[in-house]
């Protein structure tokens, strides 16, 4: 898989497809693009070009603590690049959880790239944030007042990471410590800011604004809220809402694949696509 130099990271994509339309497929939490392959294979298989990438910081991508404003903001500047650097026309973009909010903020941030937005297990609500604020960032911040960069080595998402590559250790432990806690701290407000927002990445207002076609698919787990979907969808004037589960669940989070099976899943992504690909001819 090839990788690409934007904004001073080098990030790992792949297209699966050869011909129609352009989608972006994200996966959600700091997860691989391996997370979305299954889907993603199945809508190239209907007609579809897609674009994968894992996001700094995830995946086979490079490590870094640069960037201006929260990590979800970052991300989705670097996938704006990163289809600019491609020569890409405007996309239709969509994911699952944080890559729902990475394609929002993108649909906000660079409307000119954008034709359609696809919200799946849209995250939002005081339980999803106080859980997701520890996950993301407390928990390092932890880490290192408790045995400095060595000790996030061990931890979670960064242990996986040296994993992919071992060189990397030597990359997070050179990471002057007051520095990356200043960043946890600084994404960590950030995503705390959006605890009173109908999801996180995007106030109402945000969201009464939008002016493109919209695919709406709840989850149905405590993080990713069946009335929070509900809630974007009833906001957003061009939305269309697909919920296919409605059993909501007492449980903190599920996976994705446990959420709704691919093979369920694709056929309504599709469909989707499909209604908004033929509005303007792919290039």
């Amino acid at each position: 898989m090839p990788f690409a130099n934007v904004n001073s990271v080098d990030l790992n994509y792949q297209v699966l497809g050869d011909h129609g339309p352009w989608i972006a497929l994200v996966s959600g939490a700091r997860r691989s693009m391996e997370e979305v392959r299954g889907l993603a294979t199945l809508v190239a298989g209907g007609g579809f070009r897609v674009l994968l990438h894992d996001r700094r910081n995830t995946g086979k991508s490079s490590l870094s603590l640069d960037g201006q404003g929260s990590e979800f903001e970052i991300w989705a500047d670097d996938l704006r690049a990163l289809a600019k650097h491609l020569g890409l026309p405007r996309l239709i973009v969509g994911g699952s959880s944080s890559g729902c909010r990475l394609a929002t903020i993108m649909a906000l941030r660079h409307r000119d790239a954008i034709r359609a937005l696809l919200m799946m297990r849209v995250t939002g609500g005081a339980f999803a944030v106080k859980r997701l604020s520890n996950i993301y960032y407390t928990q390092y911040i932890e880490a290192v007042e408790r045995g400095g960069m060595e000790e996030v080595c061990r931890i979670d998402h960064f242990k996986d990471l040296i994993a992919i590559n071992p060189a990397r250790r030597q990359t997070i432990t050179a990471w002057n410590p007051q520095r990356f806690v200043d960043v946890m701290n600084t994404w960590r407000a950030s995503l705390e800011a959006g605890i009173d927002d109908p999801m996180l990445g995007a106030s109402e207002r945000d969201l009464r604004g939008i002016d493109f076609p919209v695919c709406v698919i709840p989850g149905n787990d405590k993080t990713h809220s069946i009335a929070a979907g509900l809630h974007v969808h009833s906001l957003i004037p061009r939305a269309k809402l697909h919920q296919i589960r409605k059993d909501q669940l007492d449980a903190d989070l599920i996976s994705m694949e446990e959420w709704v099976p691919n093979d369920r899943l694709a056929p309504v992504v599709v469909d989707f696509l499909k209604r908004v690909g033929v509005e303007q001819p792919a290039s």
